[in-house]
């Protein structure tokens, strides 16, 4: 597929060929839902952490004995009702993250930018770039596009272009290394140059991933054979030792005789 290719100064647009294997997937929504809440679940943080009745100090003697005393039965003092307990519910210090293989995690960017570019939502730019690190440099760049609400994804970190963003609302600067699925779906709008939408396809390939993946199983089976060669060398015995223990036996045998 192609992709219209903006230019600075009014020039005529260009076309950049993309892989249909990147950015002309089916959109999977139940996928995008799970790794976007998954992004923000390993962002959680919890600071606040309470002590329940089991975690509270003391209350491991029974108050009073089950019957017989006209009150109410109780098994220790540190229940949630009595003055010193535990807390109901406690909130605790938790891990909130959650586990995302990588080939779901690149399925859902593609899916995504697949999705940004049926609805015209994609902009690819030859570069983008302001002639100062001025505010004024960035809002009249994005007036030429008609951008209001925007990611901004660039190839590498540019000081000038993140100074003239940053004071911007609705408006987002990150790399390519920064991409993330939230904020993908969290802009109307995703502007990004062309090398870095090259980056993008580099990393989101089919192929690309396929040698990934065979690396690690490459890898893996290396070391789960160097295991076993160690494991081997251990297990075997050392040399000399049979001759050594049939010395011993035979000087058992002739000690049994005698």
């Amino acid at each position: 597929m192609q992709l219209q290719v903006h230019k600075a100064k009014q020039q005529r647009p260009g076309r950049i060929t993309l892989a249909d294997d990147v950015f002309a997937v089916a959109y999977n929504e139940p996928l995008v839902h799970q790794v976007v809440t998954a992004y923000l679940a390993s962002g959680r943080t919890v600071n606040k952490s309470l002590k329940n009745r089991s975690a509270a100090r003391g209350g491991g003697r029974k108050p009073w004995r089950q019957k017989g005393m006209g009150r109410a039965r109780a098994g220790t003092r540190r229940s949630p009702l009595w003055r010193g307990g535990g807390v109901t519910f406690a909130p605790d210090r938790r891990n909130h993250a959650r586990k995302v293989n990588k080939k779901m995690y690149r399925g859902a960017l593609r899916a995504i930018f697949s999705e940004l570019i049926r609805q015209k939502n994609l902009i690819c730019m030859e570069e983008i770039a302001v002639t100062e690190a001025k505010t004024k440099a960035a809002v009249a760049l994005l007036a030429t596009l008609e951008l209001r609400d925007a990611l901004i994804i660039t190839a590498e970190v540019n000081r000038s272009l993140h100074l003239a963003m940053r004071n911007l609302p609705g408006v987002s600067l990150i790399d390519v290394s920064a991409i993330n699925p939230y904020s993908l779906v969290g802009f109307e709008k995703v502007l990004i140059d062309k090398s870095a939408l090259q980056q993008v396809q580099a990393w989101l390939s089919l192929e690309a991933s396929g040698r990934s993946d065979a690396r690690q199983d490459g890898a893996s089976k290396k070391t789960r054979a160097a295991t076993a060669k160690k494991a081997a060398a251990a297990d075997k015995p050392a040399p000399g030792a049979t001759g050594e223990a049939a010395t011993s036996k035979e000087t058992d045998a002739e000690a049994g005789q005698t």
